[in-house]
């Protein structure tokens, strides 16, 4: 019986997708279909925002790894805002968690809490946090999954949003760890 339990488990973590079967979201193809609101109820479309500029879709959490990277992805979003991007969070945490954790981190992006976790199926992700980079009109030109609380899954981010907008690369990673190493110096006395 225990055999056979932990078959079941085994089986339960097996992706049965073809190796050989194309994925429904990878660089090159269209973004989704994607829609959901935000905490006000307003509609964030992604075809209207892929419209506009460039788009990158950070699905997250508000865990420490991802408490990590938040600055490096601020600044990121405030390098290439002027450029056109629209960065937009989406949280798979409850909404009054998500609320505090806004404020305290004075969040400067637009934001979306999705506690099934749809966005993840629309995606075609297991991996929290996943990154999106969408060009203008709509094809993926940039995925990175997983955290790196160095900074340097924002930095190749940065990298391809210079590319894709075409400015000159902002250096995200020294940016925000200069500022940290200003805040934690010890003041003299």
């Amino acid at each position: 019986m225990k055999q056979l339990a932990i078959l079941l488990a085994l089986a339960a973590t097996i992706d049965f997708t073809r190796a050989d079967e194309p994925k429904k979201v990878a660089i090159g193809k269209a973004a989704p279909e994607f829609k959901i609101q935000d905490s006000t109820g307003k509609e964030i479309n992604l075809a209207e925002l892929t419209a506009k500029g460039p788009v990158l879709v950070r699905l997250t959490c508000g865990c420490l790894g991802c408490d990590k990277e938040l600055p490096y992805f601020q600044e990121l979003h405030t390098a290439y805002k002027a450029q056109g991007l629209t960065s937009l969070a989406i949280f798979r945490e409850p909404d009054a968690k998500v609320e505090a954790y806004v404020k305290e981190k004075k969040l400067n992006m637009l934001y979306a809490v999705d506690t099934k976790g749809d966005s993840w199926k629309i995606f075609d992700t297991k991996t929290m946090p996943s990154n999106f980079l969408i060009a203008k009109g709509g094809q993926i030109v940039k995925i990175s999954a997983g955290c790196d609380t160095s900074g340097m899954i924002a930095e190749r981010l940065s990298e391809a949003t210079a590319k894709l907008t075409g400015t000159e690369k902002v250096a995200v990673k020294a940016t925000v760890d200069a500022q940290k190493a200003v805040a934690t110096k010890p003041v003299a006395k």
